[in-house]
């Protein structure tokens, strides 16, 4: 952005959610001191959202300029690292994204909620954010998972659903294609945070979770209308206890 104003409220209320198996999740509303100007950059940045091949998400992403990253990267560090067990900073980014895959085009792996910690050294954190930058509440907030099947059967599942074609999945594991919202016979939902405009969440990215996508109104690539939000993601060293 050539506007290089501050986008982040400085005096943040940070609210600690807990879920119904005690993991929790940051809340933070009124995160932007402006708001309208993110998505406005997304207006004006339209068409330079894409399909990226790198990760499983259903919709079309931007990655950010440095010093939208380099501001989301302090408000890290100062309000939100500590209180996910994090001490410094390895790497960082962050990208908008828009929902825009229809249910019945999903891969079998997007049927079923995840995790961003697949490749992080175990010995590191690995924390998510996510900024809400619409107004509709019926876009989805963000749902949060436990497993009900031991670690190496989660394993094997999350095997399944990158490497067999839908149709062998859907046989194998009883599931039908479509975005997942309440809980199946392989994961139960612990916790959910409803969308609001210009809210934003953190968590630890070794919790399963997936958007909710309650409306058909999110399958639009237009950041005006559509389930348009700013993503971010932080690998750290440990704080020591």
């Amino acid at each position: 952005m050539t506007d290089t104003a501050a986008l982040f409220n400085p005096r943040p209320r940070v609210e600690r959610l807990q879920f119904s198996n005690g993991q929790t999740c940051l809340v933070v509303d009124d995160a932007l001191l402006r708001p309208e100007r993110l998505r406005q950059y997304a207006v004006e940045h339209r068409a330079d959202f894409v399909h990226a091949g790198f990760n499983a998400y259903p919709g079309v992403e931007f990655p950010m300029p440095a010093d939208i990253s380099a501001q989301l990267d302090e408000f890290f560090l100062r309000h939100i690292r500590s209180m996910l067990g994090g001490r410094r900073t390895l790497k960082m980014n962050c990208r908008m994204a828009m929902v825009t895959t229809a249910p019945d085009q999903l891969q079998a792996r997007q049927w079923i909620c995840h995790r961003d910690s697949a490749w992080i050294d175990p010995r590191h954190t690995i924390a998510a954010s996510v900024l809400y930058l619409f107004e509709d509440p019926a876009l989805g907030g963000t749902n949060f998972y436990a497993p009900k099947i031991p670690p190496r059967e989660v394993d094997l599942l999350v095997h399944d659903s990158s490497t067999m074609s839908n149709e062998a999945f859907s046989a194998k594991r009883g599931m039908t294609p479509g975005y997942m919202s309440g809980s199946n016979q392989y994961f139960e939902r612990i916790g959910h945070v409803p969308a609001k405009w210009n809210r934003m969440i953190f968590y630890d990215g070794r919790i399963f979770h997936c958007s909710e996508v309650g409306s058909p109104l999110a399958l639009t690539s237009d950041p005006i209308s559509g389930r348009l939000t700013l993503n971010g993601f932080f690998t750290c060293t440990r704080k020591v206890a």
